[in-house]
């Protein structure tokens, strides 16, 4: 990166969420491809620039690690990921993975963050 790009770009914290539709391999898949192709095409994101990403699911999800799948998923190698259990609250939200993402961003870009399925309800004004 050079000196310029390092003046106009700042990092920046997107945070997001979903829900699988079961505890199989298969459903947290889908859940997460969903999730990081939203991440990444609503803030016109570079891979390149995607730093890091932290996944949380709640403890009804242990079929597979969401940070296997986007690692694998859009080039994502170079990105640090890091899986956690959510902490428990009895009536959260079932099957439920929630991710923060530090990304480089030019200065005065707005941020989206995804909420999708029933992860909707968690933030209702960002979907």
């Amino acid at each position: 990166m050079n000196e310029k790009m390092n003046d106009d770009y700042k990092i920046t914290i997107i945070r997001g969420a979903t829900t699988a539709s079961g505890n199989t391999v298969k459903e947290i898949e889908e859940a997460v491809v969903e999730l990081i192709d939203e991440l990444i095409s609503r803030n016109n994101l570079i891979k390149k620039n995607l730093l890091s990403i932290t996944f949380t699911c709640t403890k009804d999800l242990n079929a597979c690690f969401p940070a296997s799948i986007a690692r694998k998923r859009n080039e994502l190698n170079s990105v640090a990921f890091l899986d956690c259990q959510q902490m428990h609250v009895p009536n959260d939200i079932e099957f439920c993975i929630r991710l923060m993402a530090q990304v480089l961003l030019p200065g005065d870009t707005p941020i989206e963050n995804p909420y999708l399925r029933g992860a909707s309800k968690l933030r209702a004004d960002r979907c």
